[in-house]
């Protein structure tokens, strides 16, 4: 699934061609996707400018002058922007025509992602309204998370993404951040000392930005908005690398299932040594 840092990728490679941009018609050739996609769509946006382009957690706002779009790309899905139009292919399910006579195209194999629209405000929106902070902003920092995981008894890995607590931290980016702070992810969160959660929301803030610079991480079919991969997984230090000896010190990666999601840790750089888990 497409993660914070890959939403962000195609927000920025895309505000360009978009901010600013007249739309001229909205072809919709499949609606059921997560939620049904709007039918007057084309109606209520044809005409007007985008003002902003913008993301929330990882969902991308396209904001127009009086109405806003929600667009999540779920499992699969990615915007793609054409220059000029094409003929729409298998999983091709929404094209925002302008009228430069580009094109914005929703692909969406697995069809788990979602366009909505809005009137009020997108931050007042039910998708959007009980999200937590942004992680790269200044409300996510070690305090915060401290306070938040005090008497909590979930692992760590789970609180790190609880989008209540913090937003897009997702499987990827949990995993790798939590190896660069040698912390366990099996932890508590209620038994984390101050000093870990500092480093922590500060490894959180270090991981996504690389993870930006590189464009994302591409694992299977995540493309930006002009269709190049991201290369963040040149740089991963332990997701996805179960049997494979750790970059730091050599032991061999393992992986367990925390929340019904896999994870990957160092037993040696982590502290896991059988059941027995080492504080900082």
């Amino acid at each position: 699934m497409p993660e914070l840092p890959e939403v962000e990728t195609v927000r920025a490679g895309l505000h360009d061609v978009l901010v600013g941009n007249h739309l001229a018609v909205v072809s919709v050739y499949q609606s059921k996707l997560r939620y049904p996609v709007p039918g007057d769509l084309s109606d209520r946006l044809a005409g007007q400018r985008i003002v902003a382009l913008t993301r929330r957690a990882k969902y991308l706002l396209i904001v127009f002058e009086q109405q806003t779009v929600i667009i999540h790309l779920g499992m699969s899905g990615s915007l793609r922007w054409l220059p000029s139009f094409q003929l729409p292919q298998k999983h091709d399910h929404i094209d925002f025509h302008f009228a430069d006579g580009g094109c914005l195209r929703f692909h969406d194999p697995r069809r788990f992602g979602l366009v909505v629209l809005t009137e009020a405000s997108a931050d007042n929106h039910p998708l959007l309204r009980h999200l937590g902070p942004e992680p790269l902003e200044d409300s996510f920092n070690g305090l915060a998370l401290f306070n938040q995981s005090r008497n909590r008894r979930v692992a760590i890995k789970s609180l790190l993404m609880d989008n209540k607590i913090v937003v897009g931290v997702g499987n990827i980016y949990a995993n790798e951040s939590l190896f660069l702070s040698r912390i366990d992810p099996r932890l508590t969160a209620g038994e984390l000392t101050a000093e870990q959660c500092e480093i922590l929301a500060t490894t959180v803030k270090k991981v996504l930005l690389a993870a930006i610079k590189a464009g994302g991480t591409t694992l299977n079919d995540f493309v930006n908005g002009h269709g190049s991969p991201g290369y963040f997984q040149q740089q991963l230090y332990v997701y996805g690398r179960e049997e494979q000896p750790c970059l730091v010190c050599g032991t061999m990666i393992e992986r367990c299932r925390i929340g019904q999601r896999s994870t990957f840790y160092c037993p040696e750089c982590q502290g896991l040594k059988g059941s027995r888990v080492k504080r900082k």
